[in-house]
């Protein structure tokens, strides 16, 4: 594809723009890696070296088996590799202090090539301005240039689905062996980057067997139809569904070979996790998700939080545009090419969906598809307005109010994490020694100098049992200070109190007592200090209370910490 100069300017301001909001408050912990998962690939990292020899790598026992496989294992040798690159000119790039600042720069690297290629596949279904529009949406949407922020998978995942796809459309076009290997290396890297990315087999299948799924379609009731298509549905499945097939499976044995090595234990961690999408009282940091509405529950978080209002509203309205085109076209049009990402949105949003937890961040390969969506609808009603100067000022009023979102939610990022700013004022204005209660499950406070207080752990997600309660009620007699680091706690626990629905181990009603006396200071302690982050609308100065999102959204890079005095 060629484009025009102007096009290419345009490309070129809509990525500085997002690379603006995405390198934007990178440090936002202040270089203290208070992101979870960030910190367990970074320990990963830490603890695998090359191994010496042949036998030493085939061992199970390898110092290169990363022996943790809740991701893949791409990101971690990924972050490895380039760590070790950049440690030539500062050795501390491959600390523990510094590696998630490379780890974010590679988050934001990929999160940018998301942007590059959803251009791209507007351009090549619909037009230019498309494109550019859909860029722009996804350049500006809240979840991708949260995620931008963290060294997790999110943003490296969706690259590589966003990029199989993308060639799907190409070979279809016009198929070739080439095409099929890069869709094999795409989809490997996927796959050794997180396992969920199997969704895609769906699209790849879409892609081999195009024509066939079109004349069953239109003439579902005429077999002999069907028979002419045969030929080229052998040939593609044969030729380049095999391809396909070899590439995926060398590149991801490549990649994660441990896998293989260690398939036991990739085996049962692969389990551990899948068994956790089907029953949110697997984990205590999953109880949250008791009682979440499948679908409803991942629609309201885009709705609100991780696209906005408006653009939600503009990329549910170009699903259903998006859909009726391709119904409407023939074989000799692009319904294919489209039917390659309706298909994985909607076998991905159903999979994912239904999943018994909910983390915002499982949604994100959906985003690059909703801003397609909302590009479509955005093109098709600014086409209609004829007028130059009605259309400038809608334009206008358009982008303020796209915009009020982003801008409020990088407002967070221009102040200190709240749990340093916590930190800061209790080294402060608690005397040393003092005895401190915090939330097992959640991040100590303070971050640190920890040893100048007695620290003890609340265990709250424990059974609501008289031990639990004997031990607990002797820690608050002892103790001149409880500190609450984020709603990961409170939030769920408050919510679990139909014992009749619930299992025994997890109905918590003594808790509930126990957070609303903490809360309404009738327990005895009164809260003197509370840090708050909200994202804020520009100039207006109005907070946006997001405490009501997915914890995810706030718990790592702005959480509610509150800290209560005994009185």
């Amino acid at each position: 594809m060629r484009f025009n100069f102007l096009t290419k300017i345009t490309l070129v301001a809509i990525i500085a723009l997002g690379s603006f909001l995405r390198f934007y408050g990178l440090n936002w912990d202040q270089g203290h890696n208070l992101h979870p998962d960030e910190r367990a690939i970074i320990l990963t990292v830490l603890r695998i070296n090359p191994p010496d020899n042949i036998s030493d790598f085939l061992s199970p026992d390898s110092s290169w088996n990363p022996q943790f496989f809740a991701y893949g294992s791409f990101p971690m040798y990924l972050l490895y590799f380039i760590s070790h690159a950049v440690g030539f000119l500062d050795p501390r790039f491959m600390q523990y202090d510094f590696l998630a600042i490379v780890g974010r720069h590679i988050s934001v690297f990929a999160d940018l090539v998301t942007i590059l290629v959803l251009f791209l596949i507007g351009c090549k279904l619909f037009n230019e301005r498309v494109g550019l529009i859909a860029s722009l949406s996804y350049a500006i949407s809240v979840l991708p240039i949260q995620l931008s922020h963290f060294y997790a998978v999110d943003t490296l995942l969706t690259m590589f689905i966003v990029l199989t796809l993308y060639q799907l459309i190409l070979l279809y076009e016009k198929p070739s062996i080439k095409k099929s290997i890069l869709i094999g290396l795409f989809f490997g890297l996927a796959l050794a980057t997180k396992i969920s990315s199997t969704v895609l087999i769906v699209s790849i299948g879409t892609a081999i067997a195009a024509d066939f799924i079109l004349v069953f379609l239109k003439q579902p009731h005429r077999p002999k139809d069907w028979i002419p298509h045969v030929p080229k549905f052998l040939k593609n499945l044969f030729l380049y569904g095999i391809c396909i097939a070899a590439i995926t499976i060398a590149i991801f044995v490549f990649i994660e070979p441990y896998a293989v090595i260690d398939f036991d234990n990739f085996w049962l961690q692969t389990m551990q996790q899948q068994a956790m999408t089907k029953d949110a009282f697997t984990f205590p940091y999953t109880l949250q998700y008791v009682g979440k509405i499948p679908y409803l529950y991942e629609l309201k978080n885009i709705f609100f939080f991780g696209l906005g209002p408006i653009l939600s509203v503009l990329s549910f309205i170009g699903i259903f545009y998006f859909i009726l085109t391709i119904f409407k076209k023939n074989k000799k049009e692009k319904w294919a090419q489209e039917t390659i990402l309706l298909i994985f949105f909607v076998a991905y949003f159903i999979v994912v969906g239904k999943f018994a937890i909910g983390f915002m961040r499982y949604m994100l390969p959906l985003y690059p598809l909703l801003c397609l969506f909302a590009a479509i609808a955005i093109y098709k009603i600014f086409n209609k307005i004829k007028n130059k100067k009605i259309f400038v000022i809608c334009a206008l009023l358009f982008a303020l109010c796209v915009f009020t979102w982003p801008l409020s939610f990088t407002k967070i990022y221009s102040q200190n994490n709240t749990r340093v700013d916590a930190t800061d004022w209790i080294l402060k204005n608690i005397p040393q020694g003092e005895m401190i209660l915090v939330e097992h499950w959640d991040d100590r406070l303070p971050i640190t100098s920890s040893e100048n207080y007695v620290i003890e752990d609340l265990e709250l997600y424990n059974p609501d049992t008289p031990e639990k309660w004997l031990k607990i009620n002797q820690q608050l007699n002892r103790a001149d200070y409880i500190i609450i680091a984020s709603n990961r706690l409170y939030a769920p626990l408050q919510r679990l109190t139909d014992c009749k629905k619930l299992p025994s181990y997890r109905c918590y009603t003594r808790t509930t007592v126990y957070y609303q006396q903490l809360f309404s200071e009738e327990l005895g302690f009164k809260k003197i200090a509370e840090f708050n982050n909200y994202p804020t609308v520009p100039f207006l100065n109005i907070k946006i209370d997001d405490q009501k999102a997915d914890e995810s959204f706030t718990v790592y890079d702005h959480p509610k910490v509150m800290v209560f005095k005994k009185q």
